[in-house]
């Protein structure tokens, strides 16, 4: 079967759209299935809705065998799914992406990347180089071929455009920071100062980033499991294409970016006059807080209850009246009125929550959203309980059973390894709900799983008393708010003796 290209889309008389030729506007570093399904994607609807008509060039962000060869192979195009569920019918959308030109690998093709930055049309940098790709490195030399952090390399390229355009006026970029720390543009362009100090590039060149860049801090959300890895699939929808495709991407139907600029970025980067979900606005900081309390914040919540009452997929609890209803209440009582965004809007995000978590394609495993919840239960539920109790001056029903799930799930901790903190699930006798095997690992921050180790022996009073006021973990003395440390007590208490779905059940009444 042929490669996907654009000859082979010709001979199988292809009829989507596609765009062939056109300026290379667009530097994108990093080639990974999350920039292909989300930012790719977005720019590919702009060039066919909005007339945007830019082509991307990729960066390989890193020295280690990537995809730079299959993208070069195919032309650049790959066939993205979109697949999800959406007001609760199953969705299954397919697309030929067609904006990426190329792929560079700066540690073989150097010239080729600083080449780009002599293109008058390029107008757009893109990047998702992971949390740790955001980072000043001192040991970087403006002469490495290229500097070894992601900042770096980008130092060097606007430098070269800096050389090449810096007398004039519209030639700096509109960069999109899509890595997944805060502040993401601002900490990138603190990197890029840093470098140009480092190097004594300058002030004219500083004061170039300053004033000729726009470089945005943005919030992404979509799911993307990335490839497709049952053979019986991929035989299956090569079949349905006549093409073999190397790059196959998968991300969820639902997708949100957050773009925090100037309105001006509008003129340049049609995306609401293709009606994309981006929006462009002063801060993006209020959607991150909707995203990360009421995505986040209802995995955390729940997901070691349902766990311990004996579910293992997402979906199913979207299934389960009772643990669905459960996080209903938790979203739609407890969370979504200490939000600051318009009510409406966000629960119209957290009815969008229930589709993404009940996506037919992607079986996503309770325990793999279980790492780290020490850390999580802090960062996505603390704010909506503390802001739940300033509001209403009583404590949150769910939230509060919620930590009693994290507590109870760390308890059934028996061994410590070098894996991590071997636990059983409780007996079905317990929570009649259980299914599949009994042992699991807790993984976490070692200091966390040596603290659960030392207290399995504890009683619920004696457990809860240890973990709320053990300030390391959440940075003050939980025990000091005012009956938490009772309601929690006996939520655990009820865990131990009728299971975590009777929990949930007694939250519902």
């Amino acid at each position: 079967m042929k490669t996907l290209s654009y000859k082979t889309l010709e001979e199988n008389g292809y009829d989507g759209y596609l765009l062939k030729d056109a300026p290379e506007r667009v530097l994108q570093f990093g080639e990974g299935n999350f920039l292909r399904a989300f930012v790719d994607y977005f720019i590919d609807l702009m060039n066919e809705k909005a007339g945007f008509n830019s082509k991307v060039v990729l960066v390989q962000p890193i020295a280690a065998p990537m995809i730079h060869d299959m993208i070069n192979d195919q032309d650049g195009l790959y066939t993205l799914y979109l697949r999800g569920q959406e007001n609760g019918q199953a969705v299954n959308k397919k697309r030929v992406i067609s904006c990426v030109s190329r792929c560079i690998d700066p540690y073989a093709e150097f010239d080729a990347l600083m080449a780009c930055a002599d293109n008058p049309d390029l107008r757009f940098i893109t990047c998702n180089t992971t949390e740790a790709g955001i980072a000043y490195d001192p040991n970087c030399k403006f002469e490495d071929k290229p500097a070894a952090s992601y900042p770096g390399k980008l130092c060097q390229f606007m430098y070269r455009r800096f050389q090449k355009f810096g007398d004039q006026k519209g030639k700096g970029f509109i960069i999109l920071s899509c890595e997944l720390i805060d502040n993401n543009g601002k900490e990138l362009k603190k990197c890029l100062l840093q470098y140009a100090d480092l190097w004594n590039l300058g002030d004219d060149f500083k004061k170039w980033i300053d004033e000729e860049n726009i470089i945005c801090s943005t919030l992404v959300d979509r799911i993307v499991p990335g490839r497709i890895r049952d053979a019986e699939e991929v035989k299956k929808i090569e079949e349905e294409n006549g093409y073999h495709d190397d790059l196959v991407d998968v991300g969820e139907v639902f997708g949100f970016w957050v773009i925090e600029g100037p309105q001006s970025i509008k003129k340049e980067f049609p995306c609401e006059e293709a009606d994309l979900p981006i929006l462009i606005c002063d801060d993006h900081k209020p959607y991150k807080q909707r995203k990360v309390r009421i995505l986040n914040g209802a995995h955390t919540s729940f997901v070691l209850g349902a766990y311990l009452a004996g579910e293992n997929i997402v979906r199913d609890c979207m299934h389960d009246e009772t643990i669905h209803g459960f996080m209903d209440k938790l979203l739609y009582e407890e969370v979504i009125p200490t939000l600051t965004l318009d009510p409406d809007d966000c629960k119209q995000f957290a009815s969008d929550v229930t589709d993404r978590f009940a996506n037919p394609y992607v079986d996503h495993q309770l325990l793999s959203i279980s790492l780290n919840s020490t850390s999580k239960w802090k960062a996505r539920v603390m704010p909506s309980f503390k802001g739940y109790v300033e509001k209403y001056g009583k404590l949150p029903v769910c939230i509060t059973a919620s930590f009693a799930f994290y507590e109870m799930f760390y308890h059934q901790g028996k061994e410590l390894t070098d894996k991590g903190l071997e636990a059983v699930r409780p007996s079905a006798a317990v929570t009649p709900v259980v299914s599949g095997p009994s042992e699991y690992v807790i993984s976490d921050d070692r200091p966390i799983l040596e603290f659960y180790y030392a207290h399995k022996d504890d009683d619920v009073s004696a457990l809860t008393h240890a973990v709320l006021s053990n300030t390391d973990f959440w940075g003050e003395d939980l025990t000091k708010i005012e009956g938490f440390e009772e309601a929690v007590t006996g939520y655990a208490k009820m865990i131990e003796e009728k299971g975590a779905y009777e929990v949930m059940k007694s939250c519902l009444n």
